[in-house]
């Protein structure tokens, strides 16, 4: 369970991550922070490139980070866009490796938040039970 002060704290992250973001061609900022099952919360921003296949999001950077730092399981998400955008397809099915269906916060630039979770946004995830052994 979420607390109130948890969901504040990655609503919050979530915003100020998109300030970071380095958008140049979309000019389309987004900030996405995870809040993992140690209780850190691990932010992110979209990183554009001229080579658009080479830029990344911000849901993929704060879960790659969480990784990096020893993190492995999410409990909660929060990504911010100017309009409230869901993450990309790539993006829900990276953060289903990590997490099961957990609560998913999409914040506009104006403060408004819709709840829904994960397996809404990716109902029919692939995962490890999937492959062959």
């Amino acid at each position: 369970m979420i607390s109130h002060d948890q969901r504040e704290a990655l609503i919050q992250a979530a915003s100020a991550a998109r300030q970071q973001a380095y958008a140049p061609y979309s000019h389309y900022q987004v900030g996405a922070a995870i809040l993992a099952e140690d209780g850190r919360i691990f932010t992110g921003c979209n990183v554009e490139n001229s080579s658009y296949g080479l830029s990344m999001c911000a849901e993929r950077t704060a879960v790659f980070k969480m990784v990096s730092e020893g993190g492995r399981r999410i409990q909660a998400v929060a990504v911010c866009t100017e309009n409230g955008g869901s993450p990309c397809g790539a993006c829900r099915q990276v953060l289903t490796e990590f997490a099961d269906d957990i609560p998913v916060w999409l914040i506009d630039a104006a403060g408004n938040c819709y709840e829904t979770t994960l397996y809404i946004l990716l109902p029919h995830h692939f995962g490890p039970e999937h492959l062959v052994q």
